[in-house]
């Protein structure tokens, strides 16, 4: 299996709480940041989807964390597409410290959105392989 898709993030002192940690808000950002970074890397832009009508929604998104972060620490973000039948899909990202700890994971339930019908189009596996340059790295590929 191949490594997933990872970002490395600096955590900026601005992004933490009263306590010094990381703010839970900041996590999903970096979730989001990851999400985009990976279709980017496969070749699928923002303006790709709505030219075709569609953009992503998240329907659900939980979070887990196992350890804090600090300003100045630098945390690896994956992101893995995971394809199922019918309307909606899953993400899941790890969060890890540069020696390995992890930190957080994150599970995302999202669809991409009819933006003209206003409902989720069915297997958008198929919108994603169909225009992104590069849908192995989605996990999109034709089977």
């Amino acid at each position: 299996m191949a490594e997933p898709f990872t970002v490395r993030i600096t955590v900026r002192g601005y992004e933490t709480d009263a306590q010094g940690h990381l703010n839970g808000n900041v996590y999903l950002q970096y979730a989001e940041h990851a999400r985009w970074s990976l279709l980017q890397a496969a070749g699928l832009k923002q303006n790709d989807l709505l030219a075709k009508g569609v953009g992503p929604v998240n329907l659900e998104t939980t979070i887990r964390y196992h350890r804090e972060l600090v300003a100045g620490d630098d945390v690896d973000v994956t992101c893995t597409f995971v394809w199922g039948e019918g309307k909606s899909f899953r993400v899941e990202q790890t969060f890890r410290t540069v020696d390995g700890d992890l930190v957080a994971e994150v599970f995302n339930v999202g669809g991409l959105l009819d933006l003209k019908e206003r409902r989720l189009v069915r297997n958008p596996a198929e919108y994603f392989r169909a225009l992104a340059l590069h849908p192995q790295l989605l996990g999109a590929q034709a089977s």
